[in-house]
């Protein structure tokens, strides 16, 4: 991105010319800071309309790194709570939060060290009301009302919502049954209840796969601060080429429900009898099945807009489009500290879409970390670190545009909504982050340039080894609860699941999409092979890392080997057998059953065969459910693409 002083004397001229326009809020946010050098300074005061009944939750945003404190002081002159702890980075932020505020005129004070003296101290007025304000209405020309357009500060709110939203320790491993039961947690969401309508308590249900979670997120910050959303219609690609996208829908151009199905009276083909004579059955003879419509009611609306609109019309070549492509919802961004922002996704080559929320830099021996959340076809949402074995890279044209993306901006017009295309964004101002650097690296290069944005230092090369480690650990630990979830489906009576054909195991729908997991096991075995390929990559590249100065490449190789197995030895997980009963593997025992996980993704075998128990072992003794000869044939064919890495191109 272009420096803040670059930004700050941006002409109005050039935004009008590409069509961005400037919200009133976000004008006089610009014309309060004066001549503030500073850009990305944003309010946000919670409920939309604060009231005594609710808590008042403040974030402001700055897109620099000065220390700073936020201060909320009440209408009698006293600091009511005072928040040191300075988030994010960029954009980086303060939360602050009142539980019962006092009727009148508060003021949030956000004073930052070090900025210059013009905008040391930024103050913004908040009013707090006696009873809550209306909420929005929706209406049958819009699933919410627009009243503000997607810029700078709002995209900084975005990128602060989002990590706080699944903030916790790095240490800690986060995940939920669905998405909703996070933004039904009143800690962690900043936007809760912002409308005053109990929007979070009325118990939607929201529970996107991994393409539908960066659409659900932006949506769900969008239908709060209402700003304009879109999605595009695409396909999923082929005949060695990326995705496409022909049509774009909008909160104020909706996509059309799909056409009724005629069904006859009886059950029967629909033209029957009548159809001997090439005409349609009579009216009487005819019943047409019902589209269930967007129902009336603001909260209603958004809910039925997110499950079964937006659900329906996105999936992951969503987020595979070319890079170069303008008719897509996403654009590339070059790899920076600066432009891998919470809400930045990433979509690998082969389908998989992960949010980023949140980047700790390098300190210390410690290498930087960029985390990021996935949806899983259950509905469950998790997160993970940045490594290769969980986001994968590929350069190939049939598998599409591959990488860290953001979402275009959504731009209101008199003529309607639009999306920004990728010129526009390249010289706004407020964005300035296209890039096609992306499409220009190989596998090798794009990991290497990875590893030089987060840890800028050179890394001390055993603690890089153990983070790698952690990482695998964690992405087993994840599998455990996948197959688990397929075992349940086996014991509470679910019978043998169809397997798809060829490239389509990797892309269905179904009992086989939520219990089968041949994608997260490709991944798996690739997150096996960096792991057990750790000690040759720091040979291979030792500049990269702080090596001892008495100790040749060859030497620091051979203690990472020792090591790598013993860490491996050390850790441990369990998975729940068929009969219930638990039993405990090392690391060392899932990386020494590589070969037998290249054939452990069926849901119709028992799960110790899907943890790769040996036949006839103890571990194997209760396994009661076996894949049908005909579905092992079809794995057997289909192992090479396991073995070799690598996922078959579409038709």
């Amino acid at each position: 991105m272009i420096s803040a002083r670059q930004i700050a004397v941006a002409s109005a001229s050039l935004l009008s010319a590409i069509a961005f326009i400037p919200s009133a809020a976000h004008a006089q946010e610009k014309a309060a800071a004066g001549a503030c050098a500073d850009a990305g300074l944003a309010m946000l005061a919670s409920p939309l309309t604060p009231w005594k009944g609710a808590p008042l939750r403040v974030v402001m945003t700055s897109e620099d790194a000065h220390d700073g404190e936020l201060t909320l002081t009440a209408p009698d002159g006293k600091v009511a709570v005072t928040a040191k702890d300075k988030r994010g980075g960029p954009p980086y932020f303060w939360y602050a939060e009142v539980p019962a505020p006092a009727v009148g005129k508060w003021e949030a004070k956000l004073v930052r060290a070090g900025a210059s003296p013009e905008c040391a101290t930024v103050i913004r007025a908040i009013e707090v009301r006696r009873a809550p304000g209306a909420a929005p209405s929706s209406s049958k020309a819009s699933v919410w009302p627009v009243r503000d357009t997607w810029n700078r500060g709002t995209e900084n709110l975005y990128s602060a919502w989002i990590e706080k939203l699944f903030d916790a320790p790095v240490e800690e491993q986060l995940s939920w049954k669905a998405l909703h039961e996070v933004l039904r947690d009143k800690q962690r969401n900043a936007l809760f209840n912002h409308l005053s309508a109990r929007e979070d308590e009325k118990g939607l249900v929201i529970q996107p796969d991994c393409a539908d979670l960066p659409y659900f997120l932006r949506a769900y910050f969008a239908f709060k601060m209402g700003l304009p959303f879109g999605y595009a219609k695409c396909n999923r690609g082929g005949g060695g080429k990326a995705p496409q996208c022909p049509a774009w829908w909008n909160i104020q151009k909706e996509e059309p429900p799909p056409a009724p199905p005629m069904q006859s009276v009886g059950g029967g083909p629909p033209d029957g009898f009548f159809g001997i004579f090439g005409g349609p059955p009579p009216a009487a003879a005819r019943q047409v099945v019902r589209v269930q419509q967007r129902p009336p009611g603001l909260v209603p609306g958004f809910g039925f807009y997110l499950r079964n609109t937006v659900a329906n019309g996105v999936h992951s070549g969503s987020g595979r489009t070319a890079n170069d492509d303008d008719d897509t919802d996403y654009y590339p961004v070059s790899l920076k500290q600066e432009t891998l922002r919470p809400g930045t996704i990433y979509a690998d080559p082969y389908g998989h879409i992960l949010v980023l929320v949140k980047r700790l830099p390098q300190s210390g021996a410690n290498a930087g970390v960029l985390l990021a959340v996935d949806g899983q076809p259950d509905g469950t949402v998790a997160r993970k670190r940045f490594w290769r074995g969980n986001f994968l890279f590929a350069q190939d044209p049939a598998l599409g545009g591959p990488g860290f993306k953001r979402f275009r901006p959504v731009v209101a017009t008199k003529g309607g909504l639009r999306r920004a295309s990728n010129e526009e964004i390249a010289k706004n101002p407020e964005y300035a982050d296209f890039s096609l650097d992306q499409s220009k690296l190989d596998i090798e290069a794009f990991y290497d340039r990875m590893d030089d944005v987060l840890s800028p230092a050179p890394l001390d090369p055993m603690a890089a080894m153990k983070e790698a480690i952690v990482s695998l650990d964690e992405q087993v630990r994840t599998r455990v609860t996948s197959v688990e979830n397929g075992r349940k489906y086996q014991t509470g009576g679910g019978g043998e699941v169809a397997m798809p054909d060829g490239a389509s195991i990797f892309e269905t729908t179904g009992a086989w999409e939520d219990f089968a997991t041949p994608s997260r096991d490709l991944r798996l075995l690739i997150a096996i092979d960096v792991v057990r390929g750790y000690p040759e990559r720091v040979a291979r590249r030792p500049e990269r890392y702080a090596m001892p100065k008495d100790k040749s490449a060859a030497d620091v190789k051979v203690e990472l080997d020792r090591t790598l197995a013993s860490e491996l030895a050390a850790r441990k997980v369990t998975y729940t057998r068929t009969d219930g009963t638990p039993w405990e593997l090392t690391l060392k025992d899932v990386v020494d059953r590589t070969a037998a996980l290249e054939m452990a993704y069926n849901v119709n075998d028992c799960v110790e065969l899907r943890w790769g128990a040996a036949d006839n072992s103890e571990e194997a003794a209760t396994c009661k459910r076996r894949a049908s000869g005909s579905q092992r044939t079809k794995m057997s064919e289909y192992r090479a693409w396991f073995n070799e890495r690598r996922r078959p191109p579409r038709g």
